[in-house]
């Protein structure tokens, strides 16, 4: 049994709008915290199960698989991050749960939201049709394709 972690990852300073991230360079990061915070044996109660299953640099969102029985270890973990990669950002864990599929809705109606910021932000009209549309689109096809 797994727990499913969305995690905003808020990207702060000079790094806004230029994310070079990657699934991989998260999961050094939350490996790196974990040792940090935990020590060896909070790497071994988590280490096989944890995975990051979907990163977007659009929206700085990810979906983080890790097993239920030490998921808070991962979870403090990734709210201790303060960079990836040399870069800084403020993790905020959006959504936990105990399904792919409940962490899917969570990701898709998130990116909704943060696309209609951005949005609201370049102040564009509701029928307007922009690029967010088509990774919209793509972001949904993408996530909803994942696998446990």
């Amino acid at each position: 049994m797994n727990r499913w972690l969305l995690v905003e990852l808020i990207p702060i300073g000079q790094n806004q709008g230029r994310s070079h991230l990657e699934g991989k360079h998260i999961w050094a990061a939350v490996k790196q915290s974990v040792l940090n915070n935990f020590g060896d044996t909070g790497w071994g109660s988590v280490g096989l199960s944890l995975t990051v299953k979907y990163y977007s640099p659009t929206t700085n969102i990810c979906i983080i698989r890790v097993a239920r029985d030490h998921h808070k270890i991962a979870w403090g973990a990734v709210t201790l991050l303060s960079s990836i990669e040399g870069l800084r950002y403020i993790p905020h864990v959006i959504h936990v749960s105990g399904t792919i599929k409940h962490a899917q809705m969570a990701a898709i109606a998130h990116n909704r939201e943060v696309v209609a910021r951005y949005r609201a932000q370049a102040k564009t009209p509701a029928a307007y049709q922009d690029s967010y549309e088509t990774y919209l689109e793509t972001s949904t096809l993408e996530i909803g394709a994942l696998q446990d």
